[in-house]
């Protein structure tokens, strides 16, 4: 396995994984400011916030290249579909059991069962991010999928 190929990598697959999110955002098509979301763990400042949660995410995308990078070196192989796969994987376990606990560690979204007295500034993204709006879980699938797939063909090319 190509090692530096997989940092490199990862951060490219990340960079286009966040690009495709924030586009998804701006032209509408979900409500889910990931950068936001992140960086609000460590700063109430929505402007620090972002740039905060970017690299978060940034980091964050490391970590899962690395483990892409782990399992195509397992297989022997580094492939677009093998890599598309493991996106689908990696969005339904982020929406069905990262998403819906993210509530309970974060110290700025609410949860389902706070009351009115909440302090909280986000609401909880719930099942599938779809407090973010109906097309989320799409936008989320289609953008993980196409991490992988990125990952896959730039790791095979090496």
């Amino acid at each position: 396995m190509d090692w530096a190929g997989w940092a490199l990598f990862g951060i490219v697959a990340t960079a286009a994984l966040t690009a495709s999110m924030i586009t998804a955002q701006m032209v509408g098509l979900t409500r889910l400011d990931l950068p936001l979301v992140l960086g609000t763990i460590v700063t109430e400042d929505p402007d620090r916030a972002r740039v905060a949660g970017f690299f978060m995410h940034l980091a964050a995308g490391q970590g899962f290249a690395l483990g892409y990078a782990a399992v195509f070196a397992v297989l022997h192989r580094a492939t677009w579909w093998i890599g598309a796969l493991l996106g689908a994987l990696h969005v339904a376990i982020a929406l069905t059991v990262l998403l819906p606990l993210l509530p309970g560690v974060h110290p700025r979204m609410a949860s389902h069962r706070s009351g009115p007295a909440s302090t909280a500034v986000l609401e909880p993204p719930g099942l599938f991010g779809l407090n973010y709006g109906v097309q989320t879980p799409a936008v989320t699938a289609v953008v993980h999928v196409i991490y992988g797939v990125v990952l896959g063909l730039l790791l095979q090319a090496r």
